[in-house]
């Protein structure tokens, strides 16, 4: 396997921080630039791929800076997830092999699927590799950077596999058969199946709402269902959620969702599929929060990311990473106001 062969070491780091150049060493999935060594779509001026992708179609960022085909160090961010994951396994791959094949392609091209929240609807969700690397995750015990270290480990193991069975010429973007008779995967697809039922379990605590939210096309505003959920079960909220024929008012899923962690941590999102966008709404986050963390004589070194890249344009929103000041309340009034009709 190829971490067996090159065995770098990782440094994991908060989601925002940026990097230079270092010799011998690979920023992926961070850093907040594009240049050889550093790869990261997270910038506005980014192209509209994820990181993966990038490898791919600019083979040249991870092969002009890494001399003699060894990365002795890669640094990505905490808690990887499906793009860095896959783009270590890319590059690491490159790096022994000098070259981008066709499977390394159809890997990029579905990371970026997963990374913009593009994957089709009519997929059976728990036998995507999106799903099944998610819930191989939840059985991760580690804590901090080992669990991170965990992820990188088992994440390549899982890219390795579906690399090698597309190599036998086997579908893997929604495949249970592929999975048969493996029995870790094929309890992750079983994870997969009984989430849906978290989801509806938290379906039942959250809370519904019509938005009116920024067409794309910068022409009016386009009526959506909203949920909000705090402390969700369900690993795969956003993909059921966004899937709902049933629940939504609408009848076309839940397309803005906002999952609430503890007070700690706020995520935001619309589905791509709607052509609706949150800018803006970041804005109006970050100055209440200056205000209040004022009020509080506390600090503001990280704000709200407001999906200010080509690739998410607009669609996500993230708490500060040292926690909101906000409180609930506020972001709920914030939300109404940004969503009126």
């Amino acid at each position: 396997m190829i971490q067996d062969n090159m065995k770098p070491k990782y440094r994991f780091v908060p989601y925002g921080t940026e990097f230079e150049p270092e010799v011998a060493t690979l920023v992926l999935d961070v850093g907040m630039k594009t240049v050889p060594g550093i790869i990261d779509h997270h910038h506005p001026d980014a192209e509209p791929e994820c990181t993966a992708s990038l490898i791919t179609k600019r083979p040249s960022l991870v092969l002009d800076h890494i001399q003699r085909g060894i990365a002795a160090q890669i640094i990505t961010h905490h808690r990887p997830d499906f793009d860095a994951v896959s783009s270590i396994f890319l590059a690491l791959k490159l790096l022994k092999t000098g070259k981008i094949d066709p499977l390394m392609e159809k890997i990029s091209a579905y990371t970026k699927m997963v990374d913009s929240a593009s994957l089709p609807k009519e997929w059976d969700l728990p036998s995507t590799p999106y799903a099944i690397l998610r819930a191989l995750f939840l059985n991760i015990r580690k804590k901090d950077e080992a669990a991170d270290r965990e992820r990188v480990r088992e994440g390549l193991k899982f890219m390795d596999f579906i690399y090698t069975k597309m190599n036998e010429g086997l579908d893997i973007l929604q495949n249970r058969p592929l999975f048969s008779g493996i029995e870790r995967y094929e309890r992750a697809i079983k994870k997969g199946d009984n989430d849906y039922f978290n989801y509806l379990d938290d379906l039942e605590k959250g809370q519904k709402l019509i938005l009116s939210l920024p067409h794309i096309s910068g022409k009016g505003k386009k009526t959506v269902d909203g949920l909000i959920l705090k402390n969700p079960r369900s690993y795969l909220l956003k993909d059921w959620a966004r899937r709902d024929r049933m629940n939504p008012s609408l009848k076309q899923g839940f397309s803005f969702l906002m999952t609430n962690f503890g007070n700690q941590r706020y995520i935001l999102g619309v589905d791509p599929e709607q052509e609706v966008h949150l800018k803006g709404l970041c804005d109006r986050l970050n100055q209440r929060e200056a205000e209040k963390r004022k009020e509080q004589n506390r600090e503001f070194p990280l704000r709200w990311y407001d999906g200010n890249c080509p690739l998410f344009n607009f669609r996500i929103i993230d708490s500060p990473q040292d926690e909101t000041s906000l409180s609930h309340q506020e972001i709920m009034d914030i939300i109404h106001v940004f969503g009126q009709m």
